[in-house]
């Protein structure tokens, strides 16, 4: 089993100053590796038939919505799974989630990890590492105490992957923006991209 992990929208709380009201994490899990790197040339070849350099990301925010629906239509055929966490701010009431956004992030990713009524377990998981890196090293050790016990082994290994040149955390991109769009619900357009890939959801929550 390997697992894709990134994030919609950021930790802050300035809700009235630009921060996003909903906050979502996405794993995409793949319980063989053959089949993630199946999905993987298929993006790849995706990005020539687009004429995009091989050396382009894709990212949900600031794709054409002709781009977000090819990619997300073409990842579909691939045998994967979705679990994504939404975080609706104003539901937090924790002042530590509030004012520290590296607790925020920590302490969700954690919670989408041992809240999976034991579907992803002794996984290889990969998270976008972009970002403040020494903290995010720092957030591994936390991950690998958090996770690992005597009676539960989530993870067999976990890494730091560049999006840059990981196509499936740029996947985990596009499913994590596709999520966090349609529960918002502020734009027309999200049903669309949620349509296509709704039957690959296997838990998808609201935190409370």
């Amino acid at each position: 089993m390997i697992v894709f992990i990134d994030e919609s929208g950021d930790p802050g709380f300035s809700l009235s100053g630009g921060s996003s009201r909903v906050f979502v994490i996405v794993c995409v899990v793949f319980d063989d590796e053959l089949e993630a790197e199946k999905a993987a040339v298929a993006i790849k070849e995706l990005r020539r038939k687009l004429k995009f350099s091989d050396r382009t990301e894709f990212k949900f925010n600031g794709s054409r919505k002709k781009v977000r629906i090819a990619f997300l239509q073409t990842v579909k055929p691939y045998l994967f799974k979705i679990r994504a966490l939404v975080v609706k701010k104003e539901s937090i009431r924790s002042p530590i989630l509030k004012a520290n956004k590296n607790s925020f992030y920590s302490f969700f990713i954690k919670t989408i990890l041992t809240h999976t009524r034991g579907t992803i377990m002794n996984a290889k998981i990969r998270i976008d590492g972009s970002g403040d890196r020494l903290f995010r090293r720092n957030f591994l050790t936390y991950l690998r105490k958090e996770l690992n016990t005597n009676e539960r082994k989530v993870m067999k290994n976990i890494r730091l992957v560049d999006s840059r040149s990981n196509v499936l955390i740029q996947m985990a991109d596009m499913i994590a923006g596709t999520i966090r769009r349609y529960k918002e619900g502020e734009k027309i357009d999200a049903r669309g991209y949620w349509d296509i890939i709704k039957r690959k959801v296997e838990d998808c929550w609201d935190f409370r």
